[in-house]
């Protein structure tokens, strides 16, 4: 079975102290970081310790991993971090054309370099922005042509989202993706309040289908995610659940 992780952008909305000690309660043993819990280093490392969890992956701003990559391995090394990954750029900044993805793209390159010189991995986590094909390619193949280094965190619902099949993508990158995040979408019109989504299991994702594609593709970590849960003690619960059955 793989490891089960737990992203943190999750419970963002609740205390941090709280967090670790409702996922440990839950039998979360790995969690993901996010920026908040990188201000205070002496805190989250002792409260890893505490409950006897690791942070093998966390995800960092392209901006800084550009800017400050000496920063960004600091508190990987501090945290145990041992897989980088940029996770999002704002609309305002995501290029239209495909010239302008393949700049970003080679800017991703050129940044993961300090970072694996340092001896850890560099990946890239898509929303559903990267499916949408430019001038008949998609940013996803343009960020993954610009370097065979560059490994990839999935997010299968978000591929849901933007109407491609989590299976394909899947299978396109086999070795390459590092990590996956598995969440839910909801049924249309159901978890308005939540944004769309869903508990692990409890939505529209085929993971009969999806788990045999995760294990043909060597993903060996599962990541729990849900963007806007009302309830992360019942999210995270439920979610853990429906993956260990998987």
């Amino acid at each position: 079975m793989p490891s089960i992780s737990y992203q943190l952008y999750s419970s963002r909305n609740w205390d941090a102290g709280e967090t670790f000690a409702m996922l440990a309660k839950t039998g979360y043993k790995e969690v993901e970081g996010v920026g908040p819990h990188y201000e205070d280093l002496t805190k989250t490392k002792a409260r890893l310790e505490s409950y006897g969890m690791t942070m093998p992956t966390g995800h960092f701003a392209p901006d800084l991993i550009e800017s400050d990559p000496e920063k960004v391995i600091e508190i990987a090394k501090t945290l145990g971090i041992t897989c980088v990954i940029a996770p999002f750029i704002p609309p305002e900044q995501r290029p239209t054309t495909l010239a302008g993805w393949t700049e970003f793209a080679a800017r991703l390159a050129k940044m993961s370099q300090p970072i694996m010189a340092a001896g850890l991995d560099f990946a890239w986590h898509n929303h559903d922005f990267e499916f949408v094909p430019v001038e008949g390619q998609f940013p996803l193949d343009v960020i993954a042509a610009a370097s065979p280094d560059i490994k990839f965190e999935l997010d299968l619902a978000w591929v849901q989202v933007s109407g491609q099949d989590p299976v394909a993508w899947l299978g396109k990158y086999q070795g390459r993706i590092i990590a996956a995040h598995v969440k839910d979408v909801a049924p249309k019109g159901d978890c308005a309040d939540e944004g769309g989504w869903a508990d692990v299991g409890h939505g529209t994702l085929d993971w009969k289908a999806i788990k045999p594609a995760m294990d043909a593709a060597g993903v060996t970590r599962y990541v729990v995610e849900h963007d806007n849960p009302s309830d992360h003690t019942r999210m995270a619960t439920r979610s853990l659940a429906s993956v260990q059955a998987f």
